[in-house]
């Protein structure tokens, strides 16, 4: 069977492990459905594309693979369901129908399902069905005994949240069961598999579309362009990133939505707050080397003092076992803060559990990412061949990459938990001066009137002063009002941080006059 032959004589090993799991999958499903109980949904698109040719594989080792008496493959009998809209392009269709071969009326087309027609190259049996997906999926299940269909669906899909490589459909849906064989695939897998193999797909997509939707919302991306015409495009294939692949969805805005303020997509209002709001965040460090005193913790003070440049007041600073459940346990305490940041735990070792902590925190899964796999992929190369990338298993569904020119990874985000990936404080000012410059495009981070400090050294002692602090922090229950030691006989230094200097200067002179004159002396 050509497509079996053409991967295992392949030297990509990424693409021979992406090809046995996805036939795996496919062998499983018709060990478990009859073939009358199966179907395959085709749209005419790459992953659809390479879907088919799965499906012709996967049901060639089916039936016994090299060791059949036909070592090829012409009777492909899994229904085939096409939906076709007046929304699709003319290639799509074409696509689907240009190599089928001439019987019954081709030209007619039915109002819910057409004659079978029969792809010559492939003996592939095709329903059309010219309703809504639901509609048309209703009628066909009432008509035939479908069980399980194989979908194309990708992760990063709008409809591959929370999808398994077996999904039951959704609730309000006709029952049946999903099959998602290539639901773990990156473009760069698609693609690989589709020049190895030396299949025909589409044409749109030698002409700079890499992710077709309608003809109402699908453009070239302009990626792609040549530098001689803004009107030529390169291949599909040539897109270097993958993470790149909708950059030729055109998204429209409904008027229903014109004058409504902005909404951050994490959920964070974007509104411009006052001044003297207060905003609060939690820092986390995750390390067994903190705990141990292996490593002094140098980025969490140094976070700190950053955040309270921007006005935001930090609540709590911890630190926590390089355990999934420590950090979850912590996520979940501190998400209730406007921010929380996190660092150490991040990598391919055993002990960098962050990323899945926060996913247990927020009860989602880590589900593979192909954005993040293009970077990962760009600075390490193929060293993570196998089943799975680890590095680009992130939480699904609430992750946000934050993008930047200075960064070789973006950050990444869930929910209101920014990850940071910085060892040392020259990476940490990197990181958040990116943080910084990214919150002036797109409202990352709201930049609050920052805080202002007052301090001053006195040699009273803790007993004299004690009750007179007291009595200050009533004065002023707007400013931060704390004393500390260098050394346990030494001076007492007394701290006032708010974000009025005038109220700063009210409070100084109010503690003042509760002492003789000399009693304080400012610190630099």
């Amino acid at each position: 069977m050509e497509i079996d032959r053409a991967i295992r004589e392949c030297s990509d090993r990424r693409l021979q492990t992406k090809y046995n799991n996805a036939t795996y999958v496919i062998q499983r499903a018709l060990a478990l459905y009859s073939i009358e109980e199966v179907a395959f949904s085709f749209n005419g698109g790459k992953d659809s594309t390479v879907l088919l040719h799965l499906l012709r594989a996967g049901y060639f080792l089916h039936k016994g693979g090299q060791n059949s008496a036909n070592g090829d493959l012409n009777d492909f009998p899994i229904r085939t369901i096409y939906f076709e809209t007046p929304s699709a392009f003319p290639e799509i269709n074409s696509f689907t129908y240009d190599t089928a071969a001439t019987v019954d009326n081709m030209e007619k087309r039915y109002f819910l399902l057409s004659d079978n027609l029969f792809l010559s190259s492939y003996g592939l049996q095709i329903d059309t069905i010219c309703t809504d997906f639901k509609s048309g999926l209703e009628a066909l299940l009432k008509e035939k005994p479908i069980r399980a269909i194989f979908l194309g669906v990708r992760i990063g899909d709008p409809t591959a949240v929370g999808q398994e490589q077996f999904s039951p459909s959704s609730p309000g849906w006709p029952a049946f069961m999903r099959v998602n064989p290539i639901l773990d695939w990156s473009y760069r897998d698609v693609w690989a598999f589709l020049l190895t193999c030396k299949v025909n797909y589409c044409s749109l997509y030698d002409q700079g579309y890499t992710s077709i939707g309608s003809i109402y919302d699908t453009v070239p991306n302009s990626l792609l362009s040549t530098s001689d015409s803004s009107d030529k495009f390169k291949p599909a294939y040539l897109l270097a990133d993958g993470r790149l692949e909708r950059a030729g969805r055109a998204k429209r805005l409904s008027s229903s939505n014109c004058g409504q303020r902005p909404v951050d997509s994490n959920g964070l209002s974007s509104l411009d707050l006052h001044k003297n709001s207060m905003l609060t965040a939690s820092v986390i460090a995750v390390g067994d080397e903190f705990l141990f005193g292996t490593v002094e913790d140098q980025l969490g003070p140094n976070l700190c003092r950053k955040l309270h440049s921007v006005g935001w007041s930090v609540l709590r600073l911890s630190v926590v076992h390089s355990n999934i459940d420590s950090v979850a346990e912590e996520v979940e305490q501190k998400k209730s803060s406007d921010m929380v940041f996190i660092y150490g735990g991040v990598g391919p070792l055993h002990s960098d559990v962050t990323i899945a902590g926060i996913a247990k925190a927020f009860g989602v899964r880590l589900a593979p990412d192909e954005e993040f796999e293009e970077y990962l992929r760009h600075i390490i190369g193929d060293q993570c061949i196998g089943d799975r990338n680890e590095m680009a298993q992130l939480p699904e569904g609430i992750t946000e990459l934050l993008h930047h020119d200075k960064l070789s990874v973006p950050l990444i985000k869930c929910q209101n938990v920014i990850v940071l990936t910085a060892t040392n404080v020259s990476e940490l000012e990197k990181e958040w001066n990116c943080l910084i410059e990214l919150t002036e495009s797109n409202d990352l981070l709201t930049l609050l009137e920052p805080y202002v400090s007052k301090q001053v050294m006195t040699n009273l002692s803790d007993v004299e002063i004690a009750q007179p602090l007291s009595k200050l922090c009533l004065e002023f229950p707007d400013l931060h009002i704390g004393c500390y030691r260098t050394a346990r006989y030494g001076s007492l230094v007394v701290s006032l941080k708010g974000k009025d200097q005038e109220r700063l200067e009210l409070a100084m002179k109010s503690l003042e006059k509760k002492f003789q004159p000399g009693t304080f002396k400012e610190m630099n």
